[in-house]
């Protein structure tokens, strides 16, 4: 079973204090992520800013595009991003119009997805999936649980590789011990840390303890 990467999401509000959190992690994280806050309040500035300084790693733009898919990739890529997220609501042209721009997509699953929908992004051509515990889920006291795993372990069946995000922590982790995950995102529990570069070292520790 394939180690998973470790992707941080870059979630704040300014310019400014992503750029002091990367410079903290990024290089012991796998992947970084132009979170959709800041997508929203830096735009391309903010992902050509991470571009110059890890000329080497996986950047993903978290936009969670819904249209205008071609447009928006473009803008994505040519910034220097290498993948960029799709909602799961988007449509099929939407996808495939962002694909022709990045050299990969994400589809983000939110809300009332199934998985008859999901063979149809496979269909397109979309293989890659992120599994959501929302934020607000979180916050209403929704937890990790067997309907997640069993719903991961479908989609990492029908052919998808599927990123995992929501409140994870280290502890979390041993929850997906069974799964070939392909990537854990986690934002808060490494930027919000009292100290981020640890807790980026701590999430990497126990990833290559479980997964070898």
């Amino acid at each position: 079973m394939k180690r998973p990467n470790l992707q941080v999401a870059l979630d704040q509000s300014d310019l400014p204090n992503a750029l002091k959190d990367v410079a903290a992690v990024g290089d012991i994280v796998d992947i970084l992520e132009v979170g959709t806050i800041l997508c929203l309040q830096a735009g391309e500035e903010a992902i050509r800013c991470i571009r110059a300084l890890y000329p080497d790693k996986k950047i993903v733009a978290d936009t969670k595009c819904a249209d205008a898919g071609s447009t928006v990739a473009k803008n994505c890529h040519d910034a220097g991003a290498d993948w960029m997220t799709v909602i799961c609501c988007a449509t099929i042209p939407t996808m495939k119009a962002a694909a022709k721009e990045v050299e990969e997509v994400q589809v983000e699953l939110y809300g009332d997805w199934t998985f008859e929908q999901a063979q149809t992004w496979l269909d397109a051509g979309i293989t890659q999936a992120i599994y959501h515990q929302s934020r607000d889920a979180l916050l209403a006291g929704e937890t990790w649980g067997e309907k997640d795993l069993n719903k991961v372990q479908k989609l990492i069946d029908m052919g998808f590789r599927v990123s995992v995000t929501g409140g994870l922590d280290v502890e979390t982790l041993t929850l997906f011990k069974n799964l070939e995950v392909y990537t854990f995102i986690t934002g808060r529990g490494i930027t919000a840390a009292a100290d981020p570069r640890r807790a980026a070292q701590a999430f990497q520790d126990e990833i290559k303890h479980i997964w070898g």
